[in-house]
């Protein structure tokens, strides 16, 4: 498979798994949460109150560490694992167009203070499982 193929797959693992695994850094330990997450063009974007531990966690150290795509089916499920780091975005436009009305349980919507977005550029994306292929490293 050749790069622009593996990002193709790569894409399409992300796109098709929007909840996947979020681990940040407390404590110099690893803290694992599910999140949703929504791509462009390989940033990831998961929006969060930024009072929560991840926000302070992320201030604290902005590497992270995401897995998206294992549904359990079987061992050769299809997954990506993806490092990264995160800044904090408060930016009115990127949370309007990520908002929808399920966020209602932690958000009082699109404009409350509280909500910000995390938003994870990556340095480093593998393919796992992919037809029985070794593990797939992306080139960023």
């Amino acid at each position: 498979m050749n790069q622009q193929q593996l990002k193709e797959k790569i894409v399409q693992v992300i796109d098709e798994n929007k909840v996947g695994i979020l681990a940040t850094v407390k404590g110099n330990k690893p803290h694992s949460r599910y999140m949703t997450f929504f791509n462009d063009n390989l940033t990831l974007y998961t929006p969060t109150n930024k009072e929560t531990h991840k926000a302070e966690e992320v201030e604290e150290n902005p590497n992270v560490h995401i897995l998206l795509g294992y549904q359990g089916e079987g061992l050769n499920d299809e997954f990506v694992e993806i490092s990264g780091k995160v800044t904090i975005r408060d930016d009115q436009n990127l949370k309007e167009e990520l908002w929808n009305e399920r966020m209602g349980k932690w958000l009082d919507g699109p404009k409350d203070p509280e909500y910000v977005v995390l938003e994870i550029k990556p340095d480093h994306i593998r393919l796992m499982n992919s037809e029985g292929n070794p593990p797939l490293d992306l080139d960023l």
